[in-house]
């Protein structure tokens, strides 16, 4: 892995004598009483400024603070002016702007694209506090603001839109958000290391337009023929279908196209047989330096044009994510580039611990008064123990934000949080609502040879099945729940981050010590789907590993004397995924007794590998050209509707719409009164069709199966939306408001 110079090793600026702030101004108020003059960095947020380590903008100013800066911020400004922007002042070194803690489409609408009436991330969840695509707008009226002031973008939004990527909401390939932002510098992942190197290096007056070096950021050059106009002279150019060829494909304008004998041969060779050119192999050569060698990828016109470029982008993208081999890429944009360096080095357990304790107040700015922000309320008893995921769901977008490398916090730091909450948060009362992350039981897990790791490109380390060289022993984990529930004043701490029941099945001491002392009467787990071919899309696990951790599940909890149920979650119209496909899992959901509450499509996330499938129809995972097979996408009001409904088959409201289907399907076998049908025959008043009744209505629906002790089990699906809280499951406590697994 390439050495990172240590986050908190740098010699701190001149106004670290002032000592850190009780709360991160957001007022003038505010700094005058500090004795501020001015900021030196001003951070604008399209959400409520909660000063707590799971908020990205409270996490870059306390690290920046920590530096020796004067950090301001600007919580969801007014953006139809630049009064806003102009509330602190003009800052010394450079604006940071972010559209908060999730992509500012996703927080604003639904899955079908309908707005939503409410913002988990602002006071009173009110809705309309932020405008869509958050970065954009807050960019351009910055720059109104303070001209000459050098703009810095990043956080989810930022991140996930840093090339040319599908939007679903506008339905089309929009350009890389640095782009239309007209930022000077876009930072993507954990931006600890990037923005403090260049706090630091702006501090010392270098110009903006002079950091083109640093790793996790990326930044606009002037284009020349599909490459940037300047190149290091020792750097090597490289074709992206040198790096994965996108196969056969027809003839059409070469979007690599460079000109030159040189260029061609970098290109490789091309045979041309009746309006078809055949991409054949480059000749061999050294292998690439990852230090000196930037990938041409496909630019974005091509890939707006042409899905199957668009897919071979998304496979390249994917591919160079692993800090200790990923290249540098470059895509053009007609007249000017974007050029992405490597992914930062992720940080060290003692880098981690520092920055979780840093001296954050843990509740919100003191301006918001008694207001209730929902995110807030879901993680103020919560302690996130590591950063990162392994599993690279493809519709999950923790992997491409966050890496796949565990980043793990020591447990003496978290043991320290978990007091720090019980000693100084207002309201405990003794339970903890999570120790947890992204993934639940990832913590300390990690390959097991570094020179492997720092040289893989697998895209999951547990999926066709757990690579052999994972360390899966997840006992460190158990020692760390003991230690925790054991300090005085903790009465009870619960498990609400997202579970791998897959790794937790190959240490099943600790699906005891889970089952036995951290479920509170249910979890939640998401098996996504139990037919072969979406699961194989979506990179998870058959259903037999589900039934595996059941068995478990009830192993433990009966053997404690508990009655407790597991809550599996599903996604509907996922990309792969037919209408008999969604049939079956019905069938299967009737079988075990579930009827799913809380129901919602596959919404496909910028950048995400099931995004790609969405828009191109093919499949990513594998290699893509023309003769790809398309594969089943579920696209249209319709078929999303109908993919919804099989979720949701014990609705009334959804049986005309079944019946309909099921005919269509040739299965109209399942439409009767019987257990074994699917829908039965009649529709009971007020629910859209003819009825009996609803005395028939109660009569005949009670005679679906139930779980036992007549306490239905009820089976959430959803898309994975990262950063949205979940609602509260009954029983259980509240969970992190991050994407789930």
């Amino acid at each position: 892995m390439p050495s990172a110079t240590p986050l908190f090793s740098y010699r701190k600026y001149w106004a670290a004598r002032l000592g850190p702030a009780p709360e991160l101004p957001m007022s003038r108020e505010e700094m005058d009483a500090l004795g501020w003059d001015a900021c030196d960095v001003i951070l604008v947020t399209g959400d409520a400024y909660v000063d707590h380590p799971s908020f990205g903008m409270a996490v870059i100013g306390r690290v920046l603070e920590a530096q020796g800066f004067r950090v301001g911020i600007i919580s969801q400004p007014d953006w139809n002016g630049v009064e806003d922007f102009r509330r602190l002042g003009r800052p010394k070194l450079f604006f940071g702007v972010t559209g908060g803690n999730m992509d500012s489409m996703v927080n604003r609408y639904t899955a079908e694209r309908k707005p939503r009436s409410d913002d988990a991330y602002t006071p009173n969840a009110e809705g309309g506090k932020r405008p869509d695509r958050s970065v954009i707008v807050y960019s351009q009226r910055a720059r109104e603001a303070y001209k000459d002031v050098p703009l810095i973008i990043g956080g989810i939004e930022a991140s996930l839109r840093r090339i040319a990527h599908y939007d679903y909401w506008s339905d089309k390939v929009r350009r890389s958000v640095l782009m239309d932002a007209k930022a000077d510098l876009l930072v993507y992942g954990n931006a600890e290391r990037q923005i403090v190197e260049i706090a630091h290096r702006l501090a010392r007056r270098e110009s903006v337009s002079e950091i083109r070096d640093v790793r996790g950021t990326a930044f606009v050059v002037r284009d020349a023929n599909g490459r940037p106009d300047r190149v290091p002279a020792d750097w090597r150019l490289l074709n992206s279908r040198e790096v994965d060829r996108p196969g056969r494909i027809e003839a059409h304008p070469d979007p690599y196209a460079m000109g030159g004998a040189c260029d061609k041969a970098a290109a490789g060779d091309a045979s041309k047989e009746e309006g078809t050119a055949v991409v054949v192999a480059a000749p061999r050569r050294r292998p690439p330096d990852p230090r000196t060698t930037l990938v041409l990828m496909p630019g974005y016109h091509a890939v707006r044009e042409d899905r199957v470029l668009y897919a071979h982008a998304s496979r390249v993208l994917h591919r160079e994510t692993n800090p200790g081999n990923a290249m540098a890429l470059y895509q053009s944009h007609g007249e000017r580039g974007v050029w992405l360096n490597p992914p930062p080095i992720p940080l060290s357990t003692e880098e981690l611990d520092a920055v979780f304790e840093l001296p954050y107040t843990r509740r919100p700015h003191s301006s918001y008064g008694d207001a209730r922000i929902p995110a807030y309320e879901m993680i103020r008893f919560s302690v996130n123990i590591m950063r990162g995921c392994f599993g690279g769901c493809t519709f999950c977008s923790i992997t491409e934000h966050e890496g796949r490398i565990i980043q793990s916090r020591s447990e003496d730091s978290i043991i320290r949080e978990v007091e720090a909450i019980r000693d100084h948060v207002p309201g405990f009362t003794g339970h903890i609502s999570d120790l947890g992350g992204p993934t639940a039981n990832m913590w300390r897990l990690k390959c097991k040879d570094e020179k492997i790791e720092a040289t893989c490109r697998r895209p999951s380390c547990v999926y066709p099945g757990i690579c052999k060289n994972m360390d899966t022993n997840q006992m460190p984990l158990v020692k760390l729940y003991r230690r925790a529930r054991k300090l005085p004043g903790i009465k009870k701490i619960f498990i609400a981050s997202g579970l791998r029941y897959d790794l937790a099945v190959e240490t099943p001491e600790y699906v005891k010590e889970l089952v036995t002392h951290h479920v509170g009467g249910y979890l939640k787990i998401a098996p996504e789907h139990t037919e072969g071919g979406p699961l194989s899309k979506m990179m998870k696990p058959g259903i037999g590993t589900y039934d595996r951790f059941k068995k478990l599940f009830d192993k433990y909890s009966k053997a404690a004397g508990k009655e407790q149920y597991l809550i599996p979650y599903f996604i509907s119209a996922h990309p792969g995924t037919t209408d008999e496909d969604m049939m079956n899992l019905a069938l299967w959901l009737k079988a075990n007794g579930f009827r799913a509450d809380q129901v919602q499509n596959f919404l496909p996330s910028p950048m995400a590998t099931a995004s790609a499938m969405y828009y191109s129809g093919k499949d990513p995972l594998h290699k893509v050209s023309r003769r790809s097979e398309d594969m089943p996408v579920p696209k249209g009001t319709r078929q999303r509707r109908l993919h919804k409904a099989f979720l949701r088959y014990h609705d009334a409201n959804n049986w005309p719409l079944l019946r309909k289907a099921l005919k269509q399907m040739g299965r109209a076998d399942l439409i009767g009164n019987g257990k074994r049908h699917l829908v039965p025959t009649w529709q009971p008043g007020g629910t859209g069709g003819a009825g009996e009744g609803k005395r028939a209505f109660r009569t005949r629906y009670s005679g679906l199966p139930q779980t036992p002790a007549s306490k239905p089990r009820r089976a959430a699906a959803s898309s994975a939306r990262p950063g949205k809280p979940a609602k509260k499951a009954p029983g259980k406590s509240p969970r992190k408001p991050r994407g789930r697994r």
